[in-house]
């Protein structure tokens, strides 16, 4: 590379492994205005990678992803920007916008449980957070060991947060015990294995300001390591990992394109990153505790609620510049189980469907879509060569639906509600000292 030196870039997100396979790509972030043609940008801890991923920036909004060859732990600034060109042309999509400086108080929600150091990196990203009036809950679920509370001690003074104990087993519950104890309307979701973005709740209020008929609001999980091949399926296999284009869904207005609206729920976003109203939530009767991580079902609690937004009559807004980086499974042991478990929860969730009259109507008119959606849902490219490593996990999944029936069976028995905190009246937002 014949060209001038130009600063280092870093990961979003620290590895946690070494590259692992030949197609691992160095993963990172880039403001459009910092690519200067015929320069180079220098990549922290770039050893082994021969290609790299960079989000590229506008503002501070995302606008896409580009991939371009490492050499020698560096890129060219050109290559990036030659990519990058077809999309930055294009007018960014920022659709309704709020006034400046509204910045409605928000309460975070984080449930964990037993995972103190990755608890701690997730609170150190919150710590970092570019916004003025939030609260920190910690939900605390049934756990096994006493760290949760030692580790959340850690950031007093630097972060307004508070533990809150849950101690019914099940991610659903747990949210539901962080929402009542919530002071604010809005009310953001996220895990304890993410670093959010410094902007992550401007983008949350941006969403809901976009119209008074927002209920709920999404934003983009990117991957913020693909340092193995599970790592680079699973980035393939979800679009919320990469989808820079905003969005406004409401049943009012069905995309005309989509046969399986509003069932095609990957494009509305994941339970990693997305933010309620708070009186929406007691309206629909909280999270469906026999859906989701910790049940029976093991998963479908946030495609629960999404679909229960939007047949309430609200808006779902999916804002990618609501950032958050995500690490996901690294082995295949590991991703054949979660593929297991999302198989498990969305055989729950359209079992649930079908047995209520008011969607089953909804769900036999889609049926022959969904069906060939189900086949072809991890009909991902590859090479000869990964086939048989990764070519089993779509059958894993599909396998995985048919036990959904019985899972939301034994879930019912164990007396996980549908609807928890229905009656509880709408709350009002708490008077802050």
């Amino acid at each position: 590379m014949k060209a001038k030196q130009r600063g280092i870039a870093a990961r979003p997100m620290p590895a946690s492994i070494a590259p692992a396979w030949p197609g691992a790509l160095w993963v990172g972030q880039v403001e459009h205005d910092d690519l200067i043609p015929g320069e180079v940008i220098h990549l922290s801890d770039a050893t082994g990678f021969g290609r790299a991923r960079l989000l590229v920036r506008d503002s501070g909004r995302p606008r896409g992803f580009v991939e371009v060859p490492v050499q020698d732990g560096q890129i060219d600034a050109d290559a990036v920007l030659l990519q990058a060109d077809h999309f930055l042309k294009l007018p960014a999509s920022v659709g309704r916008r709020h006034a400046a400086g509204a910045v409605p108080p928000i309460s975070v929600v984080v449930c964990t449980r037993d995972r103190p150091d990755q608890l701690r990196d997730a609170l150190g990203s919150l710590a970092r957070l570019d916004y003025p009036d939030f609260e920190v809950l910690v939900v605390d679920n049934n756990p096994y060991v006493e760290a949760t509370r030692a580790v959340v001690a850690e950031f007093a003074g630097a972060l307004p947060a508070r533990v809150v104990n849950a101690p019914l087993p099940g991610l659903a519950r747990a949210r539901n015990v962080g929402v009542r104890a919530a002071q604010h309307d809005i009310v953001a979701f996220t895990d304890d294995d993410v670093l959010v973005d410094p902007n992550w709740l401007s983008g949350i209020a941006r969403g809901f300001a976009a119209g008074e008929h927002v209920g709920c609001v999404t934003g983009m999980v990117a991957s913020g390591e693909l340092n193995s091949l599970p790592q680079w399926y699973f980035d393939r296999r979800v679009t919320w990992a990469r989808n820079c284009n905003q969005a406004i869904f409401s049943i009012a207005a069905p995309p005309e394109t989509d046969p399986l609206f509003p069932f095609r729920v990957g494009s509305f976003g994941t339970g990693a990153n997305f933010a309620l109203r708070r009186g929406l939530l007691y309206e629909l009767g909280g999270f469906d505790e026999g859906l989701g991580a910790g049940s029976p079902t093991g998963g479908g609690e946030d495609i629960d609620m999404f679909v229960r937004v939007l047949r309430s009559g609200a808006e779902l807004h999916y804002l990618p510049e609501a950032l958050i980086w995500h690490r996901h499974r690294s082995d295949m042991a590991s991703l054949t189980d979660q593929s297991r478990l999302y198989g498990r929860g969305l055989g729950a969730w359209l079992t649930k469907l079908v047995l209520h009259p008011s969607s089953l109507r909804m769900v036999l008119v889609r049926a022959w879509a969904g069906l060939r959606h189900l086949r072809s849902v991890n009909d991902i490219p590859m090479q000869q060569e990964f086939e048989t490593v990764l070519g089993s996990l779509g059958a894993v999944e599909r396998r995985g639906v048919l036990t959904g029936p019985v899972a939301l069976l034994r879930a019912r028995l164990q007396g996980r509600a549908a609807r928890p905190m229905r009656g509880m009246g709408r709350p009002v937002e708490r008077e802050r000292s």
